[in-house]
């Protein structure tokens, strides 16, 4: 299996389980990530939240860590990557208002390389329009956004994930086992036991 690079979008109170589990599993496997946030450097940091689901009518957010970013944002060039992932949080909420990170998601869309987003990271889809016709997941308060753009809402169980054409997407982080695996089988990525 040839490694695969892989560019990562995050931004501050992006959630937690979303951008450190799928960054770890992806490079344990032996790709290669790039995070980068918009206005910050390798070396800096984003505050992450803890965002879980206890009850109530939505899910409740508590403070995560700092996960720290491994690339300058201003110097990337997209085309150097096979993949881009897009994890939630309340980061994508205003990640999807730059222009830049906008381009960037058009190229990977416009070019068919893979795209995994999870819960909320579907609104940078969304903003890009890059969903016409995709049949795709989100948070389920994210459904509006996914529909005004062309998507298809995918109305699945929070454990699960879908594919359409090479779009990964999931509604939370309880589907990280799916959604990773979905990604990595678009990546091509072979695991032998």
């Amino acid at each position: 299996m040839a490694a695969k690079k892989i560019l990562m979008l995050v931004g501050d109170f992006v959630e937690d389980y979303e951008v450190m589990v799928p960054f770890q599993a992806l490079l344990a496997v032996g790709h290669e990530v790039h995070a980068v946030c918009p206005d910050k450097k390798a070396g800096d940091y984003v505050a992450t939240a803890i965002h879980d689901f206890e009850g109530q009518q939505t899910y409740t957010e508590k403070p995560g860590h700092r996960f720290i970013l491994t690339h300058d944002f201003a110097s990337i060039n997209e085309h150097d990557y096979d993949a881009l992932l897009i994890p939630g949080g309340r980061a994508p909420e205003y990640l999807r208002l730059n222009p830049r990170v906008i381009e960037i998601t058009r190229h990977f869309a416009q070019q068919q390389k893979p795209v995994a987003a999870v819960c909320h990271g579907t609104q940078i889809l969304a903003a890009a329009k890059v969903l016409d016709g995709v049949r795709c997941s989100a948070y389920p308060a994210c459904q509006p956004e996914v529909e005004l753009a062309g998507g298809v809402y995918a109305a699945i169980p929070v454990t699960d994930a879908i594919t359409d054409k090479n779009f990964v997407t999931a509604p939370a982080w309880p589907a990280h086992p799916a959604w990773i695996a979905q990604f990595l089988a678009l990546l091509g990525t072979k695991i032998h036991l």
